[in-house]
């Protein structure tokens, strides 16, 4: 994946999940929602994987875009937000 210019070397399953959540923008997902569907019903981990993702991302796409970013819903989980 290239940010800025940049080639940034992003996992497979980091992928998936920023693909899943910008698809889905504006809709906030609890951890086992995501392992569901970004990891599969099988996945046999801890939903706090989730959360391990979820900060990797964010530090490799903390300057990425001023319009959009990985958002906490607290209580809930996480959700992409388009920023104005």
């Amino acid at each position: 994946m290239k940010i800025n210019g940049k080639s940034v070397p992003v996992p497979s399953k980091e992928f998936e999940l920023l693909y899943f959540l910008a698809l889905n923008a504006g809709k906030a997902f609890t951890r086992d929602q995501l392992l569901d569907r970004v990891w599969g019903f099988d996945y046999l981990g801890n939903s706090r994987t989730v959360d391990v993702h979820i900060k990797r991302l964010r530090e490799k796409l903390k300057d990425a875009s001023d319009k959009w970013c990985i958002k906490t819903v607290f209580g809930v989980g996480y959700k992409f937000e388009l920023l104005s």
